[in-house]
């Protein structure tokens, strides 16, 4: 995650019983950031809102890897060389991060962050990297090679040149816990977007749930699909715009931390949770795992839906999804 600029906009909106939606757009974590929340005057949704920013803050001060003096940038700097004590929340967060790494056999690798910067998704590149680039560049990665010491609450990297980077979980994460902190303060109903990490509880104003509407990349300007969202998460996670293009073959800028090479075949993952850090990280382990092996660990998942577009543009989904139900 990036180091943030707070900039914001905030947009009211009124009900007959005197409730009001307020809504603030922010530039957070590097990345486009929007809060919603249902309160009784502005007074109380400037609150709220000042209260999520807050733990945006304080999140960010712990796991960011862009931040020298944060946590996991200690962690980082003492790789192949000491044990760092971490808090609890770092030290079980990581430990979940691990969890679905086992659970996407790796496709899901927080020691993603150690991978060489060889593919380039600017435009700048006119060929493929060799073969032995690409074994090189991944060989620091390994979600095994995370040493946790649970009695000391120590996070080890076991070689220098190891770095962890918490970005395809940690947006997801701060999304709960912005909406845990807003329901203990007595906020009935909001959402949080992350990037694209959304989750929400409550209803809107009009007591009608709040809704997601999902776009197929390959024909942007028509949603295919609204789905309501009940106390839950969604997360997208596309290669729609930055992908280059060899012998026919399209890479996505999600890179598969076991092999170095880009994802291909899949154009967006969308993954419904309770929780969007869970929704955060299986997105980015199904679009690594690719269409079939990713719909059938999802369909083994309570809980977890999704849908995939592949690069023609068709759409698959999990078991539990049912689109004509959806489509809009």
């Amino acid at each position: 995650m990036k180091q943030f600029l707070l900039l914001f906009i905030s947009l009211i909106t009124i009900n007959s019983f005197g409730q009001i939606v307020h809504k603030r757009k922010l530039s957070m974590l590097g990345s486009p950031f929007e809060i919603t929340v249902v309160a009784k005057d502005t007074i109380q949704g400037n609150y709220f809102i000042d209260k999520a920013v807050a733990e945006v803050k304080r999140i960010e001060n712990l796991i960011s890897d862009w931040i020298p003096t944060t946590q996991i940038s200690e962690v980082n700097k003492n790789a192949g060389i000491n044990p760092v004590k971490v808090d609890d929340e770092v030290f079980q967060l990581v430990t979940r991060a691990n969890k679905i790494s086992k659970l996407t056999n790796g496709a899901f690798d927080i020691s993603y962050a150690s991978m060489d910067k060889i593919w380039k998704f600017d435009g700048s590149m006119k060929e493929m990297p060799t073969k032995e680039a690409i074994k090189s560049s991944v060989e620091k990665i390994g979600y095994e090679k995370i040493i946790m010491n649970d009695s000391t609450k120590t996070i080890f990297l076991k070689e220098k040149g190891m770095k962890l980077g918490l970005g395809g979980i940690g947006q997801g994460y701060i999304a709960d816990k912005v909406k845990a902190l807003l329901q203990n303060e007595g906020c009935k109903s909001g959402i949080v977007n992350v990037s694209g990490d959304i989750n929400t509880w409550g209803k809107q104003i009009d007591d009608k749930p709040w809704a997601i509407g999902i776009i197929n990349p390959m024909n942007k300007n028509k949603v295919f699909a609204t789905f309501p969202l009940e106390d839950s998460a969604v997360e997208t996670s596309g290669s729609y715009e930055k992908f280059v293009m060899f012998n026919g073959v399209r890479y996505s800028h999600i890179i598969d931390p076991r092999t170095g090479y880009p994802a291909t075949g899949i154009v967006s993952v969308s993954v419904f949770a309770k929780q969007t850090e869970i929704a955060d990280a299986l997105a980015t382990g199904i679009f690594v795992l690719g269409i079939d092996v990713g719909l059938d660990l999802v369909n083994q998942l309570k809980g977890i839906e999704c849908i995939i577009v592949d690069d023609k543009g068709k759409i698959h989904t999990s078991k539990g999804i049912d689109i004509q139900k959806y489509k809009s």
